[in-house]
């Protein structure tokens, strides 16, 4: 694989993270192998100190303490978003060669094993819950997120059909940024779908698209709407998520183009949430960029008015989030389990 020398392999090995970039996640608190990552995020750390839970607890019912959120393509992504917060300044490479990519059972065993050091340096906070700590080793739903784009990872079918067997699994979210919707039409065939997937919604036009996302495929809005018309036809649970940048796709004057999209793509839900002025992104935007939760709600209720199909479902002060939930294309909001849901 031709790479610009942020990613390098070995001869008859999977791909690999190079050692600098290996130690700068490793500090950052990621755990590695081969080309996954898995982290502990900031809700996860809150719940075992019984501190919150994740608005996807709030929104569907998902267990925080007990999500792992990982991604098996950590630093192979095909955009450059201005909003990211994670280390795409390392990414680098498009493809991910089949012949080089480690298999499912290896990247969730060693994954499983990263995370359950990152969770043993939390036993010793008197603060936390140990039954939840005692719980969260096994986990019970994924999010297939993180760093990366996921889709890029060419075994991604055989990876959820592995996560769907495992005894303790309730549920499985997916999130993509639209770019490979080969794959998605893939894990539909292949019998691979998530419980939920999430195509990452950030403009309404391929201008606002270019400056926000700023792909590295000249075809990527069209990759994107070919994405955004599957969600329609997908037999699993669909969700578009905004993330409003004011002075970027935040105006109120886009939100008839908005409106007519979500139409399109008729997914059952819809997360509306602010740009979070943190991680990496601060070296891009400004703390001014961000939308208060009054500006968020206004955005919210403007385009239930305009789509006509959705309504107001909840919201998350915390994370400043409002979702919606389609009234035409109606789906229960709550995940009980991952049959339930399949």
């Amino acid at each position: 694989m031709s790479c610009s020398g942020e990613t390098v392999e070995a001869e008859n090995e999977f791909i690999q993270i190079k050692p600098t970039i290996l130690n700068q996640l490793k500090k950052a608190k990621y755990g590695v192998s081969d080309h996954a990552t898995v982290e502990l995020c900031h809700w996860t750390k809150k719940s075992f100190k019984d501190g919150g839970q994740c608005y996807k607890h709030k929104f569907y019912g998902i267990s925080t303490h007990r999500c792992m959120e990982f991604s098996p393509a950590g630093m192979f992504c095909e955009n450059r978003c201005v909003y990211c917060w994670r280390p795409m300044e390392f990414y680098s490479a498009l493809k991910m060669p089949t012949d080089k990519v480690a298999p499912p059972e290896v990247i969730m065993s060693n994954l499983m094993e990263e995370r359950r050091k990152l969770i043993m340096g939390h036993y010793g906070d008197p603060k936390s819950n140990r039954e939840k700590l005692d719980e969260s080793l096994l986990p019970s739903h994924y999010a297939i997120s993180l760093s990366g784009e996921p889709t890029m990872y060419p075994q991604l079918p055989d990876l959820i059909k592995y996560l769907k067997n495992l005894q303790n699994t309730k549920s499985i979210f997916l999130v993509t940024n639209g770019q490979e919707p080969e794959m998605l039409q893939r894990l539909s065939d292949e019998d691979a779908l998530p419980t939920q997937l999430y195509l990452s919604t950030n403009a309404p036009d391929p201008e606002i698209f270019t400056l926000v996302n700023r792909p590295k495929y000249k075809d990527a809005w069209e990759r994107w709407n070919t994405s955004l018309e599957l969600l329609a036809k997908l037999d699993t649970r669909t969700v578009l998520r905004f993330t409003l940048i004011k002075d970027y796709n935040a105006d109120e004057k886009l939100i008839p183009k908005y409106a007519e999209m979500v139409k399109r793509a008729n997914a059952h839900f819809i997360e509306i949430k602010s740009y979070m002025h943190v991680g990496r992104s601060t070296n891009r935007l400004e703390y001014s960029n961000s939308l208060d939760m009054s500006e968020i709600r206004h955005f919210a209720n403007e385009l239930v008015k305009q789509s006509e199909i959705y309504s107001i479902m909840d919201e998350s002060d915390m994370s400043r989030i409002v979702a919606l939930q389609n009234q035409q294309r109606f789906t229960d909001r709550w995940i009980s389990s991952y049959s339930d849901t399949n």
